[in-house]
C-alpha cells in the first residue's frame, strides 16, 4: 500500500479543517528522535527534524511560576538529576538540572558527550529554535494539574505567529488525553485541529456514538498500537476521522498499520519510519 488518504476534518469542526496533506502519511518524532537522544532536549528535536520527522513532538508541563516546559513526567527525577514535581519548582531551579545524562547512563551505546548537562528547554526555546520551518504535535499534560494551561500554550502559539489565518492550520496539532482540556481549546480557538488520545480501547468497546462525540471537537484520534486491530481502524476512519497511534518503533508494526489505513504515528525512531514509507 502505497498511501493512506487521510480523512478530511469532521463536519462539527469543519471550520478547523486540519489542512493535512491526504498523500502523506504523518510520521511524527515522538519527544523528538528519542530512541538515538535524550527525550525532549534540543538535540532530539534536531535529529528527529534530520531524520524527515513531519512532526516535533512536544509534552508540555507547567512550572510553579507559570512557564510551559517540555517534558513528559509530571515528575523531574526520570529525566534529570532533579527530584520532585515540576509545578513545586520555578523555571529557574528546572534550568539548573541536567536533562541529558540519565540517557548516557541509561544507553551508553548512544553516549555522546554533548548530551551531557542539556537544559529543559521552554516551550518558547522550542519555537525559536525550529520556527515556522517545523510542525508541532504539542500535547497538554495533567492539565487538571495545571490551571490556565490551555491560555498560556494558545497564547504562547500565537505570540509565533503560528496559529491564525497566516499559518497553515496543519502547522500545529495538539493532543490530550482530556477531552475537557481539548474542548477548552476548541472553544477558544475551533481553527486548531485536534487529536483525542484514548486509553486502552478496542474495536468492540469503542462506539460509533463515543466516534460521533469526538468529531464535535476533534479530526483524529491517537491510541496504543498494541491495542487496536485493522477493524478498529477502519472503524475510526469510516467516522472521517484521522488516527495516529502511538509508540510505534518496529519496522514490522509500521508495515502492518500502514497496511490497516492509518494515517500516521508515533515513533522513537523516525529513520525507521521513513524507510518504511519510501519502500511502500
Amino acid at each position: 500500500m502505497g498511501t493512506s488518504v487521510i480523512a478530511p476534518a469532521a463536519a462539527d469542526a469543519q471550520s478547523a479543517d486540519p489542512g493535512l496533506n491526504p498523500n502523506q502519511i504523518l510520521n511524527v518524532a515522538h519527544r523528538g528522535a528519542s530512541g538515538y537522544a535524550p527525550e525532549h532536549t534540543i538535540p532530539s528535536y534536531e535529529l528527529g527534524e534530520e531524520m524527515k520527522g513531519d512532526y516535533i513532538e512536544i509534552d508540555i508541563q507547567m512550572t510553579k511560576d507559570g512557564e510551559l516546559i517540555a517534558m513528559h513526567d509530571e515528575t523531574l527525577d526520570r529525566t534529570t538529576d532533579g527530584t520532585g514535581l515540576v509545578k513545586d519548582h520555578t523555571l529557574e531551579e528546572i534550568k539548573q538540572l541536567d536533562a541529558g545524562s540519565w540517557f548516557n547512563e541509561e544507553y551508553p551505546e548512544l553516549a555522546k558527550e554533548e548530551y551531557e548537562g542539556l537544559e529543559v528547554p521552554t516551550l518558547d526555546e522550542v519555537l525559536d529554535q525550529f520556527g515556522k520551518s517545523a510542525n508541532y504535535y504539542i500535547e497538554t499534560k495533567s492539565p487538571e494539574v495545571y490551571p490556565g494551561m490551555e491560555e498560556k500554550l494558545l497564547e504562547t502559539l500565537n505570540e509565533h505567529g503560528l496559529l491564525g489565518k497566516n499559518s497553515p492550520s496543519s502547522k500545529v496539532l495538539i493532543q490530550s488525553f482530556s477531552p475537557e482540556s481539548l474542548q477548552k481549546i476548541h472553544k477558544i480557538d475551533s481553527t486548531i485541529p485536534l487529536i483525542q488520545l484514548l486509553w486502552y480501547t478496542s474495536s468492540a468497546t469503542l462506539t460509533d456514538t463515543e466516534l460521533e462525540q469526538y468529531k464535535q471537537y476533534a479530526v483524529g484520534l491517537g491510541m496504543n498500537h498494541d491495542q487496536i486491530d485493522e477493524k478498529y481502524v477502519q472503524k475510526v476512519r469510516d467516522h472521517d476521522l484521522s488516527i495516529h497511534p502511538y509508540t510505534v518503533n518496529e519496522k514490522e508494526d509500521m508495515e502492518k498499520l500502514l497496511d490497516w489505513g492509518v494515517t500516521g504515528m508515533f515513533t522513537n525512531y523516525p529513520d525507521r519510519l521513513q524507510e518504511v514509507l519510501k519502500s511502500k
